[in-house]
């Protein structure tokens, strides 16, 4: 009877992770960025911004949990990192208005009337911000700030003007909020990527793809100023880094996740040098969630014994 051995249904790996631990280092990386952009633009106006978004995401699923008697999940962080991203992809000249409309879109449509977290068939953060770019467009696209009253550098750069690439890697240019400085960006990714939060894989083969699309496709070939300057201009870095690497809309298959990578940067790179608006990381990761599950069925390992021919 000693040698009998205990039976249990899995899993059987136990891990400290959770949820609210992994939401909780997303927000450290992001502190970089939204600190930038706070001295960037200036806390009188960004300041008020954050709060609302993110309070308005918090509340929203605070305030549907309650009125459906369904376990409150806000503790777990989820809706904060929500409310953090949209805020972030946010023009520092947004309406408060505007943000509360954004942050109710994002967890009330996208994430709760799905089943809440897990269940999102897109990044929240992002499908508000393509809703808002639709709704308001004229809103979405003003940057016209004190210090920063031209176009955007990768509207410039599509104009055929020159940009200072040098501004653009440290933040110094026209933007929304957390998409201005690379190098604040980069900071924080490395911290998801030594604390093991996320790896390479999306993100590396992301960036890839498009340094590849638009060398052959961009006009200028493999010029480094102008890749730099797509490199470090918009939301290329902080959608590669923050939001295509969300693992409720990502592929879970290793090879998925680099077809994933792959269909992303060529998505922007058709977006940014045949589209008609400068910048195009959004729709391109919305549009890779929605083929996510395709890109599953294909890439999905076959179980052992299966998908052998038959012998005559």
């Amino acid at each position: 009877m000693s040698a009998l051995k205990k039976v249990s249904s899995n899993p059987h790996v136990r891990s400290k992770v959770t949820t609210t631990s992994i939401m909780l280092a997303v927000i450290i990386s992001l502190l970089p960025a939204t600190g930038f952009g706070i001295y960037n633009f200036g806390w009188q106006r960004t300041v008020p911004i954050l709060i609302v978004t993110i309070g308005s995401c918090v509340l929203t699923e605070y305030i549907y949990e309650k009125a459906l008697k369904k376990r409150v999940t806000v503790g777990d962080l989820s809706a904060v990192v929500t409310g953090l991203l949209l805020a972030l992809n946010l023009p520092p000249t947004a309406p408060l208005w505007m943000c509360v409309i954004g942050g109710v879109f994002a967890i009330l449509v996208v994430k709760m009337l799905f089943g809440g977290i897990g269940q999102n068939f897109m990044n929240p953060a992002l499908g508000a911000r393509c809703f808002l770019l639709i709704s308001f467009t004229s809103l979405m696209t003003n940057f016209e700030v004190d210090g920063f009253t031209g176009a955007t550098p990768l509207a410039a750069l599509k104009a055929g003007e020159t940009v200072n690439v040098y501004n653009m890697v440290i933040g110094k240019c026209a933007g929304t909020i957390g998409e201005t400085s690379m190098v604040a960006i980069v900071i924080g990714a490395c911290f998801l990527i030594l604390t093991g939060i996320i790896d390479l894989r999306i993100p590396g083969t992301y960036i890839a793809s498009f340094v590849i699309f638009v060398g052959l496709f961009g006009g200028k070939g493999f010029d480094a100023s102008f890749l730099s300057a797509h490199l470090a201009g918009g939301g290329l870095m902080l959608g590669a880094f923050f939001m295509a690497t969300d693992y409720v809309t990502r592929p879970i298959t290793r090879n998925g996740q680099y077809v994933f990578g792959i269909l992303l940067g060529i998505l922007t790179g058709i977006f940014r040098i045949f589209g008609a608006s400068a910048e195009g990381v959004s729709y391109a990761i919305i549009i890779g969630n929605l083929l996510v599950p395709l890109i599953e069925k294909i890439t999905y390992p076959k179980s052992f014994g299966k998908g052998m021919e038959k012998s005559a």
